[in-house]
């Protein structure tokens, strides 16, 4: 009797399959079984060949992988090989792990395109995964478009997400959401499809939840949602190839100092592209940033946590740590290795003002919410109001105060003139270029501090108050000039880090150590009062007669002092959505745009702040103080001061 007759080869691929149970593979990590094993299919990938693991993919995939992880959360953009990655882990869990897996799309129609497209692609081109199907290509019970039962007798469900039914009759160790972003918000009247689906890996010994979407709208998209769940939120940090900064690579745009750049033909086509380092300023290219991926690390902002493989894990200081439970990953087509930067800075060219294709690619390239932003404020028609008005001084302010901004090559600072209803104008500028730190850079910032101003009347003023920032590398010449020109007329300050503190948190007792009132100014809330001061319109004909518009903002129509830069400096920044504590707030951000002339608008608002609540300063009152000429309104250099209980 041979042994090639048709039943014996049957009974022994039946035996084969029969011990397979009782195999059990060496540990593999799910980007070790991926690079022996996977492959990319010809009608689900670009390229057919293959499968090798990118250096920022490693992370990814180990973390679908870990059992030691039960929450996976991905917010990314499109050309990064998320559906591959899925692809990988589903083969590595259902050959070497032997987990029953479900997976839920969208509609029943995407779930199906996932099991034609990808599912058996993944069957039939691997071939570990093919020998636990003896059914592939079959009409058989175990080979469905909704489930796939293997010959170990695990189970892939491949559903849609729609309805509540879906969601029933399933045991599974593992619950994947692709594109969440596109799930409908609530099922059946029964919750959101990660409550319900992830009901279904109670009682799991080693329970995981894979969320990833391309994102939506802000405020509504459901796996952003998920992601600020998620106590570590990583990002991928790369070094500079030529000053070996660690940064997580950002878009910028024209107006931004860093990030990728582009040249463009008189056509107006995008022609090569490259990366300016955030730290030194120089360029790299796409292969660069390739070469350098191979060491990257994710990175929690928020905590310092960072993994290269999401096997081992360190906190802030480089000390092994125990592997978080939920971890959310953010990615955009920057880091592809496939896809060129010349491609999105083409892609971007192509926007033109169209808004449904700039939220297509803030969405798919930049992997970002699109943000309908209520408070932005177009410098154009900040522009456009500028005013004349007599003196340097209006008649009706009663108050100066200043701010100072310190930057490495320069000193920067701004007055404003208040008037009851904080009605205010912007009357001054200096930029001081040279080093901070030098003696002749400090005798001209005090020559400044000193000036004095004629209002329209002929009174003469000078600056009630300054707020200087003293962070940077300028700290102690900052704490220097207080103590040299008053300790309580120049105020050293600082940016608060907690969201939510008021505009000036000025200390009633000075440093024992610096002899200055360091003093917190809460950037945020000054910037959300000031912007929206900016809403408020100019009444010309109010402006002209005299009459008072409490809050308005005036813009002197003087280039000298606030030209083109001056106003859009004044309008950088916007709201950006951040994560906080495990909260969702909104933060100001200027995205790399020069925002100097808003800063110090924020340091004489604080000093205003200071002025009133430790000092006593009323504007109403002074506004009502008789003049020796018989008007209200006073010299702020003869009123007298209000003394205080506070100072020390």
């Amino acid at each position: 009797m041979s042994i090639s007759q048709p039943w014996i080869r049957d009974l022994e691929k039946a035996v084969t399959l029969g011990l397979q149970s009782l195999h059990k593979e060496p540990p593999m990590t799910a980007v070790e079984w991926a690079d022996e094993h996977f492959y990319m299919s010809s009608e689900s990938s670009y390229h057919e060949g293959k499968w090798t693991t990118d250096p920022f993919q490693v992370a990814i995939l180990n973390a679908m992988g870990n059992d030691l992880i039960s929450v996976v959360n991905f917010v990314k953009s499109a050309r990064i090989g998320y559906t591959k990655l899925l692809m990988a882990n589903i083969g590595y869990k259902l050959q070497h792990k032997r987990r029953n897996i479900v997976m839920w799309s969208p509609t029943d129609g995407d779930s199906e395109g996932i099991s034609k497209r990808h599912v058996d692609g993944l069957i039939r081109d691997v071939p570990v995964i093919k020998e636990l199907a003896p059914w592939f290509e079959k009409k058989h019970r175990d080979n469905t478009l909704a489930q796939k039962v293997f010959a170990n007798r695990k189970s892939l469900w491949i559903r849609g997400g729609k309805a509540s039914g879906n969601y029933r009759e399933l045991s599974a160790d593992e619950a994947i959401y692709d594109e969440l972003s596109n799930f409908d918000p609530d099922i059946g009247g029964e919750g959101d499809a990660v409550t319900l689906g992830d009901k279904r890996l109670d009682g799991a010994t080693y329970p995981k939840s894979i969320r990833g979407s391309t994102p939506k709208k802000a405020g509504s998209c459901q796996v952003t949602k998920a992601a600020e769940e998620s106590p570590v939120r990583l990002r991928f940090y790369i070094a500079c190839p030529h000053c070996q900064h660690e940064q997580t690579l950002k878009f910028g745009g024209k107006d931004c100092g860093y990030g990728l750049k582009w040249e463009k033909d008189s056509l107006g086509q995008a022609t090569n592209a490259w990366y300016d380092c955030e730290c030194c300023a120089k360029s790299f290219y796409h292969q660069d940033m390739v070469v350098a991926s191979k060491v990257g690390r994710w990175i929690c902002d928020a905590t310092g946590i960072w993994t290269r493989d999401s096997m081992d894990w360190f906190d802030a200081d480089g000390e092994p740590i125990r592997t978080p439970r939920s971890i959310a990953f953010f990615c955009w087509a920057i880091y592809s290795t496939w896809s060129t930067w010349l491609k999105i800075a083409t892609e971007w060219l192509k926007i033109k003002g169209d808004r449904e294709k700039l939220i297509t690619f803030t969405n798919t390239t930049l992997g970002e919410t699109w943000e309908e932003i209520q408070d932005k404020v177009d410098w154009e028609s900040m522009y456009g109001r500028r005013e004349v008005w007599a003196g340097q001084v209006p008649g009706r302010a009663v108050a100066l105060t200043g701010g100072i901004d310190t930057q490495d090559d320069r000193l920067e600072g701004r007055v404003w003139a208040w008037a009851p209803g904080e009605e205010a104008w912007l009357v001054y500028r200096f930029i001081l270029m040279g080093d901070p730190a030098s003696e002749e850079l400090q005798r001209k910032a005090g020559l400044e501090l000193h000036r004095q101003f004629t209002r329209a009347d002929g009174l003469v003023m000078k600056v009630d108050r300054w707020c200087w920032d003293s962070g940077g590398h300028y700290t102690d010449e900052v704490y220097a000039a207080s103590r040299k020109h008053g300790v309580l007329w120049v105020i050293p300050t600082k940016g608060a880090n907690v969201y939510g503190k008021p505009v000036a948190s000025m200390p009633r007792t000075k440093s024992a150590k610096s002899k200055v009132y360091l003093t917190e100014i809460g950037t945020d809330n000054a910037k959300e009062l000031i912007y929206s001061r900016y809403k408020l319109g100019v009444d010309t004909a109010k402006s002209q007669a005299g009459e008072s518009q409490p809050g308005v903002v005036h813009l002197p129509a003087n280039d000298d002092i606030c030209d083109e830069s001056e106003v859009r400096q004044l309008t950088a920044e916007t709201k950006v959505p951040r994560v906080v504590g495990g909260t969702r707030i909104f933060r100001w951000e200027a995205g790399g745009r020069r925002n100097e002339a808003l800063d110090c608008f924020v340091g004489a608002l604080a000093a205003l702040r200071i002025s009133q609540q430790r000092f006593g300063l009323d504007l109403d009152v002074l506004a009502a103080e008789p003049q020796p000429g018989g008007d209200s309104a006073t010299n702020s250099e003869n009123r007298p001061r209000a003394k205080s209980k506070y100072w020390k």
